[in-house]
């Protein structure tokens, strides 16, 4: 998966946060659904602008900055 098909970084949406392109939903906003049990079809009913694709780049983009991070 091509995650920048999907995520951008631009300063001026949401303070430079990691969003969804095309809209003002950041990572952390669906990483934290997720993380309150939410599923995915939750989360397309509750934002139907969204699509399957988009929730699992939030996922990618969170595993390669999980698999980027060293311990001391």
């Amino acid at each position: 998966m091509n995650i920048q098909e999907y995520i951008q970084i631009n300063q001026e949406v949401r303070f430079g946060k990691p969003t969804l392109i095309g809209t003002r939903i950041s990572v952390s906003d669906v990483l934290n659904w997720l993380a309150s049990g939410q599923s995915f079809e939750e989360i397309l009913s509750d934002f139907p602008e969204l699509n399957i694709d988009q929730l699992r780049a939030c996922c990618a983009y969170a595993a390669n900055k999980e698999e980027n991070v060293r311990v001391a």
